[in-house]
C-alpha cells in the first residue's frame, strides 16, 4: 500500500508517520521507523540533567526544589535519592525520596551522584 511496515502490536496495515514516529490508527501505538518501541522506552537511553546516562540502582540528587502534588511538602535540592529504578513515561524515575515517600520523578531535575 504505503511502503509503511504494519502495526507490530495488532497487525493493522494503516499506518501513517507522525513526525519521526509510526502510528497505528486502530489500535493507537506508536513506534520509531527502526524498530524501536515508543510506549516502552526500548531503545531509549535515559539521561540525567547533566548528560550522564542513569541506569536501575542508581543514587541521584535533586537539583531543584520540587512541589510534591497533592501535597504541601516539598523536595528539597541537595536531596539524596538512592537505588532509582527506570521506568517509560513522563516521569521516568521510579523511587522512595526519604521523609516524603514513594514517587516519580523527571530526570531533568536530578544529576548522578
Amino acid at each position: 500500500m504505503s511502503g509503511l511496515p504494519p502495526c507490530p502490536k495488532c497487525g493493522g496495515e494503516y499506518a501513517y508517520e507522525d513526525g519521526a514516529m509510526l502510528v497505528c490508527p486502530l489500535c493507537a501505538h506508536e513506534w520509531a521507523r527502526d524498530g524501536g518501541d515508543a510506549s516502552t522506552g526500548e531503545d531509549a537511553t535515559i539521561k540525567d540533567a547533566v548528560g550522564n546516562v542513569l541506569v536501575d540502582g542508581d543514587t541521584v540528587v535533586v537539583i531543584k526544589d520540587l512541589k510534591v502534588k497533592g501535597s504541601s511538602a516539598v523536595v528539597k535540592v541537595g536531596t539524596k535519592v538512592k537505588n532509582i529504578r527506570l521506568v517509560g513515561g513522563d516521569h521516568d524515575i521510579d523511587c522512595k525520596i526519604p521523609g516524603i515517600g514513594a514517587m516519580g520523578l523527571k530526570s531533568e531535575f536530578v544529576k548522578k551522584a
